[in-house]
């Protein structure tokens, strides 16, 4: 009966592996029930590594090329069997193949925002974006201490704990770093060099090189930018007293081609100018603190004034008595009056 299963056997002849999909970092040749000739083939093709495997040590390793496996051939595994110079037998054995290409635009991200203290805003919180690429350069190793006997290992099995590693080195590298996060943005090609060379050693632990590490973008989660853009609107707003006179100024116009004329606006724009003033007090005593009680000031011309005067002032426009330059330069006077 053993003879008999002796012969059914199979023998390898031709050992290759043609990648058929980008993600595989390791697949183990199939040798379920079946031997390597003595003398096989052994075809390993750029950006290709194969290992041999004996009863879980790991024998002899062989870089691109083509090779006819032998006991020359096969130093480590000959000496793990103890075969003698006339070996010439079928054997088993597993063998890996590894990918040694590069994985590119691997994408990378705090799955939570990271905490840091910014010297603008205080404590904040951040997202961080990116991409990095890698390559195994260290089979072995990578054998040893990562793919282990698994018929496939793929690049997402490594995501997770790459990833890991790349949000703890990005949360001290960001804290130590003292940028405020209004800086972050033109330093992210320095981020990035900074933390390619922190991450490094904890990939060569692995056996892979990192090639690339890109910050695509450092951000804020969604509450503290909305705050943050309230505050560049103020900055941007600037003097409220000037910002409402230039949109009443816009507005005059725009209600003198409406049905109804300056008129019909006047109720409502008199009411804005009032509520400008008003909102611009209140501004300026809450920023500046309250001013000492002064002698009261001679009452500035109301804005219903200023704009039924303006509005006789554009029907003589209209009707040719003053020129489109006088009108102008009147409207400029009596606004001026407002402030």
């Amino acid at each position: 009966m053993a003879l008999m299963d002796f012969i059914k056997k199979q023998f390898i002849d031709v050992i290759h592996w043609t990648e058929d999909d980008d993600s595989v970092l390791v697949s183990r040749y199939p040798m379920q029930d079946m031997e390597i000739q003595y003398g096989a083939q052994l075809t390993v093709r750029e950006s290709q590594a194969a290992l041999f495997v004996n009863e879980g040590r790991v024998a002899d390793l062989f870089a691109p090329g083509l090779y006819t496996l032998k006991t020359q051939t096969l130093p480590i595994l000959t000496n793990l069997q103890n075969w003698d110079k006339l070996f010439q037998s079928p054997f088993k054995s597993d063998v890996y193949f590894f990918s040694t290409r590069l994985k590119l635009d691997r994408k990378w991200g705090t799955p939570q925002p990271v905490t840091i203290r910014d010297k603008d805003f205080g404590i904040v919180r951040l997202r961080a974006f990116g991409l990095y690429g890698y390559r195994i350069v260290d089979p072995k190793l990578f054998h040893s201490e990562v793919s282990g006997t698994r018929e496939h290992y793929t690049v997402d099995d490594l995501d997770g704990q790459l990833r890991g590693t790349m949000v703890s080195c990005m949360s001290e590298l960001f804290g130590e770093s003292g940028v405020a996060f209004l800086d972050m943005a033109a330093n992210l090609s320095e981020f990035g060099a900074q933390l390619k060379a922190r991450m490094e050693p904890a990939f060569a632990k692995f056996g892979l090189a990192l090639d690339n590490f890109v910050v695509e973008s450092v951000s804020l989660p969604e509450e503290l930018q909305k705050v943050l853009d309230q505050r560049i609107g103020m900055n941007m707003v600037g003097d409220l007293n000037k910002f409402t006179q230039y949109q009443t100024a816009n507005a005059i116009p725009i209600a003198a081609g409406n049905e109804g004329g300056i008129a019909g606006a006047g109720a409502g724009l008199g009411a804005g100018i009032a509520m400008g003033q008003a909102m611009a007090g209140a501004f300026t005593q809450a920023t500046q603190g309250a001013a000492p009680a002064a002698a009261p000031a001679a009452p500035a011309q109301s804005a219903e004034d200023v704009v039924a005067l303006l509005e006789k002032l554009h029907g003589l426009m209209e009707k040719g008595i003053l020129t489109a330059e006088e009108f102008a330069a009147k409207k400029a006077e009596l606004l001026g009056k407002l402030s």
